[in-house]
């Protein structure tokens, strides 16, 4: 899982580096597929089709400013101040890795650069939260905490999860301490993916009409960061840790 997680930070870093006003995230989307088959890799995202949507069309989630997650490169020019978040799975040797980091196109505005670090920082505390013998709910109440205590709404209904010889496997790791976040203990040698979901305004989302996008409903922008992390018996490892982002 090192690698598969590595190959996918290297790809998001990449693909991070040529977002720039006049960009589409459908170019961004081929660079990933470029990337994904150079590297012997299979691309995670592309025609995942869990329940009945329609297969997933993209080698790469490309989430534009309101959109949360689950974005569908397409041929829309980035314009500056655009919040930008780039979610990337792959799998290589039958292992998965996941990733997402949140960019913006130039300056951003004050709202933006609060709500992007806002998000980082709930991150980096889940990620400290996530020691064996806690659980779930400590990690979940960790980015809970950060994200309303800095006047920014916690997404509900889209969770981190395990991950491993599948995408998605259990425990599912929710951004929000509930009674059933309580029932997974962390455990040395679990695999799981946290990623905050955050909201500049209300936590509400809809899903567009695409049948992918996950968009909020006030309108307001959103940020998304990723990683891959191993419990190991003196606390968590990163997978997916960034060089330069």
């Amino acid at each position: 899982m090192r690698r598969s997680n590595l190959l996918a930070r290297r790809i998001v870093q990449q693909l991070g580096e040529l977002i720039a006003p006049g960009m589409t995230t459908r170019l961004l989307d081929e660079k990933a597929r470029e990337l994904t088959h150079a590297a012997g890799a299979k691309a995670a995202f592309y025609q995942y089709h869990p329940g009945t949507r329609t297969p997933f069309p993209g080698y790469l989630c490309a989430s534009i400013n309101e959109a949360v997650v689950h974005g569908i490169p397409d041929d829309r020019p980035l314009e500056p101040g655009d919040v930008v978040s780039l979610d990337y799975g792959c799998v290589l040797d039958g292992w998965y890795g996941d990733t997402a980091y949140t960019w913006c196109v130039g300056e951003p505005s004050p709202g933006a650069a609060h709500l992007m670090a806002v998000t980082r920082e709930a991150l980096a505390l889940g990620i400290a939260a996530a020691q064996p013998g806690k659980r779930v709910w400590d990690v979940a109440k960790a980015v809970q905490t950060q994200v309303e205590g800095n006047g920014c709404g916690v997404v509900r209904n889209l969770v981190g999860h395990g991950i491993g010889r599948r995408l998605h496997e259990p425990p599912q790791v929710p951004n929000f301490a509930t009674m059933e976040t309580r029932r997974d203990r962390l455990r040395p040698g679990m695999t799981f993916c946290i990623e905050p979901m955050v909201t500049a305004g209300h936590y509400d989302v809809k899903t567009a009409p695409d049948g992918w996008t996950e968009v909020t409903r006030d309108g307001s922008l959103a940020a998304h960061y990723e990683h891959t992390i191993v419990i190991l018996s003196d606390g968590p490892e990163i997978l997916s840790l960034p060089d330069e982002l």
